[in-house]
C-alpha cells in the first residue's frame, strides 16, 4: 500500500547516528516516563539511610601507626638463622595481614578480657541490625552471654573484634595504619594500642620460636655430621692400613722408595759400564803380540801397581843395558843373551800380573753387574707395588674427600648453632609503634552526610536502573512511531481513554435533543405491549447508554471525537487511491476496544448525513450485538440463510440514522469462517455496497481465529485497533504477519485506550498539542 511504503521510506531514510539533541530528547523521555519509579526509589533509599542514621547507635575510631623499620642495629648485622630477606611491597602487605590474623586477635581479646565485655558478647547493630538477624533467624531463641560456652563467647568476640578493625598500608611507605572502631572512646584507643602490642609480641616469639626450633633442629644435625664426619675417617685409615698405604712427608713411601731405587740403579749401571771398559782393556792388551805392548800397555791399575812398577823399571833399566852392552859387545854376547833373557822373564811377570788384573776387573765387573740386576728387580718390585697402591689411591681420595665434606658440614652447622644460641638471647622485632592511639573526640560511625547522600544517590541510581529495566520489558504499543516502525503502517489516530464522567462532563448531545429528554429515557420508553397488555422491549431498537461507542453524540468536542474523525479523514484520503466502501475493524486480541471505534465511527457517520450501516460479523462473539441490540431476535445469519430480508433485521436509531445489522446467535457457531466466505455473505456485501455509502464491519481479533482472514472479498480496507499499554508488540506483528491478505489491505492502525495523563511521558513531542490549554477555544472543554 502506499501508506506502507511511505513509512518504509521514513525508515529507510533515518540516520543511523542519533545526534545530541535526539540523545538529549530520548533521556528526557525516559526520565518523564519512569520519573515516578526514580523518585519512589530514590525517596526509599534516602528513608532507609535518614533509619539507619536515627537508630545506628553512635561509634568512634581510635588510630595508632607502625612502622615496619627495615634497618637492623649493627649489633645483630650478622646473618639470622630464621633466614631474614630484605622488606618490599609484598613483605609489608604480608604484614598487614599478619596484624589481621585470629592469632593477634585472640591475643588482645584474652589479654583484655573482650569475652567479658558486653560489647563483644552481646553485640548490637541498631534497629537495621536487629531487623536482619530476625529476618536471618525468626523463630530462634536468643541466649545469653551466661548460657554460652566460652568457645561460644570467643568466637563472637572475634567475629566483633575483626569486623571492627581496620588495618591499611599508607600509600606505598614502611608505615602501617591500625584503626579500632567501638562504641567507647576509651576502648577504641586501649584495643588499638593492644593490638600495636600485640603484634610486636607476636613477632617476637615468632622469631624466638623460630630461633629455638632452628637450634634443636641444629643439634640434631650436629650429632649426625659428627658421627658422619668420624666414620668417614676411620674410613680413610682403614682403607689406608689395608692397601698399606703409608706416607711420610706428604709423600707415599713406595713413591719414595722408587725414586731411590731408580737413583740407585743409575749408579749401578755407571759403574757396571766402567767395569766392562776396563776389563775391555785389559783384555785388548792381553791379546795383543808385540813383546812390548805388556810393558807399555797403560791400565789404570798399573800405575798403582807397586809390582808392575818395579818390573816395569827393572826392565827399562835391562833394556838400557842391553842397548849399551849390544852396543859393545855385541848381540851375541852371553851376557848380552842372558840379560835378554832376563828381560823376557820381566816380561813374563808383567804379563802375569796383568792377568791377575784382568782376573780382577773380571771379577768386578761380574760383581757389578748383578749389583745391577738386583737393583733392577727391587726397582720393577716396587713400580709393581706403586701401581697398585696408585689405583687404591682413587677410593682413597673418595674416602678423604667424603670425611672432609662432613668435617666442613660440621663446621659449618656448629657455627650457626653458635650464632643461634646468641640470638635467643637478644631477639629482635622490625615493627614499632610511632604514634599511639589517643582517645578519639569525635563518633566516626554513623556519617549522617555521607550515608545520605549515598543513600539518596545508590538510590538514584537503582531508580534508574529499574526504569530502564522497567522500559527494556514494557514490550507494547505506547506511541504512534512505534506502530509505523513496527508495524511498518501509519498511525491514524489516537483514542484516549473515556470515562463516564467525562463524557457527562463534555456532553452536548442532552442539551441539543429536540425531544427535551435524555437518551436513555427514549430507550427505557421503547417498549411493545403484548397481547396480555404486558410491555416487551423492542427487538429491532439499539439500546443507548453512556459509555465511550456514544462519545462522539454526547461529547462531540472531546479529545475521543476528534481522534474518530481523524480515523474518518484517513479513511476518505484512502478513498481517493482506491474504493473504501467497505472498512473492517479488528484487532490482535479481543477487549482492545476495536467494536467501540467501529461503532463511534458509525455513528459519527452517520450524524454526519451519510448513510452507514455497522455491521457485526464476530460471528462467534457478537459481543456489539449483545451491547446494542440485547433484545434482538435475528440478524445476518438470517439472511444469509434466506430466512429474512435485510430490511427486517436491521436495527436503526432515531437520533443519528444509524443502521445496524445485528448478528444472533443462539449456540457458538464451530464453522463461522465457511459463512464469512460463503458466496450468501458476498452478495449480501454487494447489496450492501449499492445502498449505503460506508459499510462498517466489526471483525473478530486475528489471533484467536481464522474469520478475519476470510473477509478480503467483502471488505475493501481495514483499520487494525491497538490497545494502548497493553497489545504486546509480537502478539500484534505475529497476527498481522500471518494475516497477509488484512496487512495488504491495511490502512492503518489506531492506538486505543490511551491514558493521556501517562502518554506524554512516552511522546513528550506531542504534549503540546495534546495538553495545551490553549485548544479549549477550538471546543476542547477538557
Amino acid at each position: 500500500m502506499l501508506q506502507i511504503n511511505k513509512d518504509q521510506a521514513i525508515v529507510e531514510s533515518r540516520p543511523d547516528i542519533i545526534s545530541a539533541e535526539e540523545t538529549l530528547a530520548l533521556f528526557v523521555g525516559f526520565v518523564r516516563r519512569q520519573y515516578p519509579v526514580v523518585v519512589f526509589v530514590m525517596l526509599l533509599a534516602f528513608a532507609l539511610g535518614l533509619v539507619y542514621v536515627i537508630t545506628a547507635p553512635a561509634r568512634y575510631t581510635a588510630h595508632a601507626k607502625m612502622l615496619i623499620d627495615t634497618r637492623k642495629i649493627p649489633l645483630f648485622q650478622q646473618q639470622s638463622i630464621s633466614g631474614d630477606v630484605p622488606m618490599d611491597s609484598a613483605s609489608v602487605e604480608s604484614q598487614v595481614e599478619v596484624l589481621k590474623s585470629d592469632n593477634v586477635a585472640l591475643s588482645v581479646i584474652k589479654d583484655l578480657h573482650l569475652t567479658e565485655d558486653p560489647e563483644f558478647a552481646r553485640p548490637s547493630g541498631g534497629l537495621i541490625g536487629t531487623f536482619v538477624d530476625f529476618i536471618s533467624n525468626p523463630f530462634g531463641s536468643i541466649a545469653s552471654s551466661s548460657e554460652l560456652s566460652e568457645s561460644d563467647l570467643t568466637r563472637q568476640a572475634l567475629r566483633v573484634f575483626q569486623a571492627n578493625l581496620a588495618i591499611n598500608r599508607v600509600g606505598l611507605t614502611y608505615v602501617i595504619e591500625i584503626a579500632y572502631r567501638s562504641l567507647r572512646p576509651e576502648r577504641a584507643a586501649q584495643i588499638t594500642n593492644a593490638v600495636a602490642d600485640a603484634y610486636i609480641v607476636d613477632q617476637l616469639e615468632a622469631k624466638y620460636q623460630a630461633t629455638r626450633r632452628a637450634s634443636a633442629w641444629l643439634q640434631v644435625r650436629i650429632r649426625e655430621l659428627r658421627d658422619q664426619a668420624s666414620t668417614a675417617q676411620r674410613a680413610v685409615v682403614t682403607f689406608k692400613t689395608k692397601n698399606n698405604i703409608v706416607e711420610s712427608g706428604g709423600q707415599l713411601l713406595n713413591e719414595q722408595q722408587v725414586a731411590q731405587l731408580n737413583s740407585q740403579l743409575m749408579i749401578t749401571q755407571g759403574q757396571t759400564s766402567e767395569a766392562r771398559a776396563r776389563l775391555d782393556r785389559i783384555e785388548t792388551v792381553l791379546r795383543a803380540d808385540a813383546p812390548d805392548a805388556t810393558v807399555n800397555s797403560t791400565v789404570a791399575d798399573t800405575l798403582t801397581n807397586d809390582v808392575i812398577t818395579k818390573l816395569r823399571s827393572q826392565y827399562l833399566e835391562y833394556a838400557q843395558r842391553l842397548a849399551d852392552w849390544t852396543a859393545r859387545v855385541g848381540p851375541d854376547h852371553l851376557a848380552v843373551i842372558r840379560l835378554r833373557n832376563e828381560m823376557t822373564e820381566i816380561r813374563k811377570s808383567i804379563l802375569d800380573e796383568l792377568r791377575r788384573i784382568a782376573e780382577s776387573y773380571k771379577s768386578d765387573y761380574q760383581i757389578a753387574k748383578q749389583h745391577e740386576e738386583s737393583i733392577q728387580r727391587q726397582l720393577s718390585q716396587a713400580v709393581s707395588q706403586s701401581q697398585t697402591t696408585n689405583q687404591a689411591q682413587v677410593n682413597l681420595r673418595e674416602l678423604q674427600s667424603n670425611a672432609e665434606t662432613y668435617q666442613a658440614l660440621y663446621d659449618n652447622f656448629l657455627q650457626r648453632y653458635m650464632e643461634s644460641v646468641q640470638q635467643q638471647s637478644f631477639p629482635t622485632t622490625e615493627a614499632r609503634v610511632i604514634s599511639p592511639a589517643g582517645r578519639p573526640q569525635t563518633n566516626s560511625h554513623p556519617r549522617t552526610f555521607l550515608i545520605l547522600a549515598i543513600s539518596g544517590f545508590g538510590g538514584l541510581i537503582c531508580g534508574f536502573g529499574l526504569g530502564i529495566l522497567r522500559d527494556l520489558s514494557d514490550r507494547v504499543f505506547r506511541t504512534s512511531d512505534q506502530v509505523e516502525s513496527l508495524l511498518q503502517t501509519g498511525c491514524l489516530a489516537l483514542v484516549p481513554l473515556v470515562k463516564a464522567e467525562e463524557i457527562a462532563a463534555n456532553s452536548h448531545h442532552r442539551k441539543l435533543d429536540p425531544s427535551g429528554a435524555s437518551q436513555k429515557g427514549i430507550a427505557e420508553g421503547s417498549v411493545q405491549t403484548s397481547k396480555k397488555g404486558q410491555s416487551l422491549p423492542d427487538p429491532r431498537k439499539i439500546v443507548r447508554n453512556e459509555g465511550p461507542m456514544w462519545a462522539v453524540i454526547d461529547a462531540p468536542f472531546s479529545r475521543f471525537s476528534e481522534a474518530i474523525r481523524a480515523i474518518k479523514l484517513a479513511m476518505d484520503l484512502n478513498g481517493v487511491v482506491k474504493t473504501t466502501k467497505v472498512i473492517g475493524f479488528t484487532s490482535s486480541l479481543p477487549n482492545e476496544g476495536k467494536s467501540t471505534i467501529a461503532t463511534a465511527l458509525a455513528q459519527l457517520v452517520a450524524h454526519s448525513g451519510r448513510s452507514v450501516i455497522l455491521v457485526d460479523c464476530d460471528i462467534r462473539n457478537p459481543s456489539l450485538s449483545h451491547r446494542l441490540t440485547p433484545n434482538a431476535n435475528a440478524g445476518i445469519l438470517e439472511v444469509l440463510a434466506g430466512k429474512m430480508s435485510l430490511e427486517e433485521v436491521v436495527c436503526i436509531d432515531a437520533s443519528t440514522n444509524l443502521v445496524f445489522l445485528p448478528a444472533v446467535t443462539k449456540s457458538r457457531l464451530a464453522h463461522s469462517s465457511e459463512i464469512l466466505g460463503s458466496s450468501a455473505t458476498k452478495r449480501l456485501f454487494d447489496q450492501l455496497r449499492q445502498n449505503y455509502e460506508y459499510v462498517v464491519v466489526d471483525l473478530s481479533p486475528l489471533a484467536p481465529i481464522i474469520d478475519v482472514r476470510m473477509t478480503t472479498q467483502l471488505v475493501d480496507s481495514y483499520i487494525f485497533v491497538i490497545e494502548w499499554g497493553r497489545t504486546k508488540i509480537d502478539v500484534a506483528q505475529h497476527a498481522l504477519s500471518q494475516a497477509e491478505g488484512v496487512y495488504e489491505n491495511l490502512i492503518g492502525a489506531v492506538l486505543n485506550k490511551a491514558d493521556m495523563n501517562l502518554f506524554g511521558r512516552y511522546e513528550s513531542h506531542r504534549e503540546n498539542y495534546y495538553y495545551n490549554k490553549n485548544y479549549s477555544r477550538y471546543g476542547y472543554t477538557e
